[in-house]
C-alpha cells in the first residue's frame, strides 16, 4: 500500500483521492507500482491545474464569450467532479467557482458596455437626423449637399441600435436627404427651363442683330440696338454652353454696324476720344470707391457713376475694353462685398453654423473624457478606437469653426 497527502493505494490496486467529501476512487491500478498509479494521477491533476491556468489567462485578456467560456468551465468541472486525478480536487473546485464569477462580471460588464455604446449611437444618430431635416429645407444647394454627404458617412461609421428604432431613424434621415434631392432638382429643372427660354429669347435677338448689321439708317438702328441690349439683360442667362456663342454673335453683329457707322462718320472720332477722356475720369472715380468702406453709399456713388457713364456715348473701339474693363472690376467688388455682407448678416445661417459648431464641441469633450477614462483603465484599445472617433468629429468641428468664422463668429 502506498500514500501521499492526496490520496493512496491499498492492496487491491485501487487509487483513493482525498476530499472533504471523504476519499473518493480514482481508478484501478494493475500496470506497476503504487508509487506509478500515484504518479499517473498526480501528472492527471497537473494537468487539469494548467488547463484552468489556461481558460483563466484567456478569461482575463482575451475577447472568449461568455457562453465558450461557460462551457470550458463545464468540461473542466465534470474531469474534476469525476474524481480521476490525484491532488486538491476542492482547490480546483474553488478556483472554476471564482472563474464563473469572472465570466459572469465580465458579461455584465459587457452588456452594460453594449448599453452605453447603443445609447451614445443612438443620440448621435438623432442628432444626425436633426441635421439632416434642417438641412432638407436649406437652400445652399452645394454646401447642403455635400454636409449631407458627410452625415452619411459618418452614419456608416456609427453602430446599429435594435432593428425597429434604427430603421425609424434611418427612414428619417433618408426621408430628409430625399426631401433635399427633390427640392435641389425641381430647383435645377426650373433654372434649367428658365436658361432654355432665354436661350430661345437670345437666339432671336441675335437673329435682329445681325439682319441689321448691314443697315446705314444710323440713328434708328443705334436705337434698336440699344433696345436690343435692354432685352438681351431682362432675358437672363442662358446656359453657359450656349451663352459666350450667343453673346459673341450679338456683340459681333453690332460691331459690324458701329464700325461701318464710324467709317462713316469720321468726324466724330474726336468726340468719342473726348467721351474716352470722360469715361476714364468716371472710372479713376468709380475705383477711388474700392475697397469698399460703406457699402449703401458706394452702390449710390457707383449708380450715379454709371448713370453719367451710360449718358455720355461711345468711345474709341480699341479703348473700350479696357476703359469698361475697369469699371466690370469696381462693380464685381461691390457684388463681393454684398456678398459677404449679406452671409455675415444671415441669422438663420450663422444660427445653423453655431448649433452645429455646439454639438460638435460638446461630442469632442465627451469623446476626450472617455479617452482619458479609457486609458486610465489601461484599455489601449478601446482608447484607440475612441481617439480614431474624436479625430473624425474633430475634423467635422474644424470645419464648423471656420464657417462660424465667416460669419464674424
Amino acid at each position: 500500500m502506498s500514500s501521499d497527502p492526496w490520496g493512496r493505494v491499498d492492496e487491491t490496486g485501487t487509487v483513493y483521492v482525498r476530499t472533504t467529501d471523504g476519499e473518493q476512487v480514482v481508478g484501478s491500478w494493475q500496470a506497476g507500482t503504487p508509487d506509478e498509479a500515484l504518479a499517473y494521477f498526480e501528472r492527471k491533476y497537473e494537468g487539469l491545474v494548467v488547463e484552468i491556468g489556461l481558460l483563466e489567462r484567456r478569461v482575463k485578456t482575451t475577447d472568449l464569450s461568455s457562453k465558450d467560456a461557460q462551457v470550458a468551465i463545464a468540461h473542466i468541472r465534470e474531469q474534476v467532479d469525476a474524481h480521476h486525478a490525484v491532488g486538491d480536487l476542492d482547490a480546483l473546485k474553488v478556483r472554476l467557482d471564482k472563474l464563473v464569477e469572472t465570466v459572469d462580471a465580465r458579461r455584465e460588464e459587457r452588456k452594460a458596455q453594449r448599453a452605453k455604446q447603443s445609447d451614445e449611437a443612438r443620440h448621435s444618430k438623432e442628432a444626425l437626423v436633426v441635421e439632416a431635416e434642417e438641412l432638407a429645407q436649406s437652400d445652399q444647394w452645394r454646401a447642403a449637399g455635400e454636409r449631407l454627404r458627410a452625415l452619411v458617412d459618418t452614419w456608416k461609421g456609427l453602430p446599429r441600435l435594435d432593428r425597429k428604432s434604427d430603421d425609424e431613424l434611418w427612414h428619417r434621415f433618408s426621408h430628409a436627404r430625399s426631401a433635399f434631392s427633390k427640392r435641389r432638382k425641381a430647383h435645377f429643372a426650373s433654372l434649367d427651363a428658365q436658361r432654355e427660354e432665354a436661350r430661345k429669347t437670345k437666339e432671336k435677338l441675335v437673329a435682329e442683330a445681325e439682319s441689321l448689321s448691314a443697315s446705314a439708317d444710323w440713328g434708328p438702328t443705334a436705337a434698336r440696338y440699344r433696345e436690343l441690349m435692354a432685352d438681351w439683360k431682362a432675358a437672363g442667362r442662358a446656359q453657359r454652353e450656349h451663352e459666350d456663342d450667343l453673346w459673341n454673335r450679338f456683340r459681333g453683329a453690332q460691331d459690324v454696324f458701329f464700325a461701318a457707322r464710324s467709317s462713316v462718320f469720321a468726324e466724330r472720332d474726336a468726340e468719342q476720344t473726348e467721351n474716352l477722356k470722360l469715361k476714364e475720369e468716371l472710372a479713376e472715380e468709380a475705383e477711388k470707391l474700392v475697397p469698399v468702406q460703406d457699402l449703401k453709399a458706394a452702390r449710390a456713388a457707383f449708380r450715379s457713376i454709371n448713370e453719367r457713364w451710360e449718358a455720355i456715348g461711345h468711345v474709341p473701339r480699341d479703348a473700350r475694353p479696357k476703359v469698361e474693363g475697369r469699371m466690370h472690376a469696381v462693380e464685381r467688388a461691390l457684388q463681393e462685398s454684398e456678398e459677404t455682407e449679406w452671409r455675415r448678416t444671415n441669422p438663420e445661417a450663422r444660427a445653423r453654423a453655431e448649433g452645429l459648431t455646439g454639438q460638435l464641441q460638446a461630442a469632442v469633450d465627451k469623446l476626450q473624457g472617455q479617452i482619458e477614462t479609457a486609458r486610465s483603465a489601461g484599455n489601449g484599445a478601446k482608447a484607440d478606437k475612441l481617439q480614431r472617433e474624436l479625430d473624425g468629429r474633430q475634423a467635422l468641428l474644424d470645419q464648423a469653426l471656420k464657417g462660424l468664422h465667416e460669419f464674424g463668429g
